[in-house]
């Protein structure tokens, strides 16, 4: 779906017209990236007509939901993510209902995303918030790293799409953007280097809302046109400018990318287990969830390591439920 150009981020207005500086920032011409003013109007106009609705781009989404998104998405696509977060907000529309709720609560409306970790460190987030910050969102973005569960890309993601402000929010997609447009390389790193990081401060925009809307542009360019795998180069505003291209677009040389596997893996005993505790009212028996998987070493690694991570709590008689604290 697209949008008109009155996109915006969390209810933020959009930026002046003409907003793109002349003058690359020293840091840009400094680091040899190309000038970043040839990059921020294609992209940010591009975004403007075709960036897609999503609930916690609208105005009524406010910090809280951007944060709840910003947890859901990190290795889920949006189309897995778009229900869950609408019931999430519908049920928890503050912190501060989710905080009055156990750990437990979370983890069974986190459903089947996947890395269920995330839904403790969202709850212990909430309850942060409501303990320190009055039960908003903090706008500082020191006060947003020290969340509990919350690292460099959220803190960014957080301070930049709900309050504006200017920061370098390096997601798998928009490294994968800079990797092409500005280095010649086909896939970033495996890891995010401190390079990257000194890249995606160059090519800020110097006004902060403009900047806001530059890591908003460039992680949607990455997510609907710039893909892993099958780029569509020509649908992309910067295809003419792009390093890579340039070069021939030539294959990926550098350390093999790591493949996601799930099949037969301890995440999907764990998935599995996890599955009958949030269907169940009362504490499950292990025989229960005994019958889930059919090898016994693998599935006591994988409810062992739902223990160990606070996902699920085991009780005296034997039986385990989710945690309650």
């Amino acid at each position: 779906m697209t949008v008109t150009a009155r996109t915006t981020l969390a209810g933020l207005p959009e930026p002046a017209a003409a907003p793109f500086p002349g003058t690359p920032s020293s840091e840009a011409q400094s680091s040899g990236a190309p000038s970043p003013e040839l990059l921020h109007g294609p992209v940010i106009d591009w975004f403007a007509a075709h960036a897609r609705d999503l609930p916690w781009r609208r105005p009524e989404a406010g910090a809280w939901g951007v944060m709840v998104s910003e947890f859901m998405l990190q290795q889920t696509p949006v189309s897995r993510v778009l229900p869950v977060y609408e019931q999430w907000l519908a049920r928890w529309p503050r912190p501060a209902d989710l905080a009055a709720q156990p750990p437990g609560e979370a983890v069974r409306a986190w459903g089947r995303l996947g890395y269920p970790r995330r839904a403790l460190r969202l709850h212990a987030a909430a309850t942060a918030i409501t303990e320190l910050h009055g039960g908003e969102v903090p706008r500082d973005h020191a006060k947003l790293l020290a969340l509990p569960g919350v690292g460099e890309y959220t803190a960014a993601a957080v301070a930049s799409f709900a309050f504006g402000q200017r920061h370098a929010v390096l997601d798998t997609n928009v490294r994968r953007v800079f990797a092409r447009a500005v280095s010649g390389a086909q896939y970033p790193p495996n890891a995010t280097t401190a390079a990257e990081r000194k890249l995606a401060r160059s090519l800020l925009p110097e006004s902060e809302p403009v900047a806001a809307r530059w890591a908003a542009a460039t992680m949607e360019l990455g997510a609907l046109v710039c893909t892993a795998r099958t780029p569509v180069c020509g649908r992309c505003p910067i295809a003419d400018r792009c390093a890579w291209r340039a070069a021939g677009s030539p294959a990926h040389d550098g350390p093999p990318r790591r493949g996601q596997t799930y099949a037969g893996t301890d995440r999907q005993v764990r998935g599995k287990l996890l599955a009958v505790l949030r269907e169940a009212l009362e504490p499950v028996p292990q025989v229960a969830l005994d019958a889930v998987w059919d090898e016994p070493v693998q599935r006591a690694r994988a409810l062992d390591g739902l223990v160990a991570d606070g996902l699920v709590e085991p009780l005296e008689n034997g039986t385990y439920r989710l945690p309650l604290t």
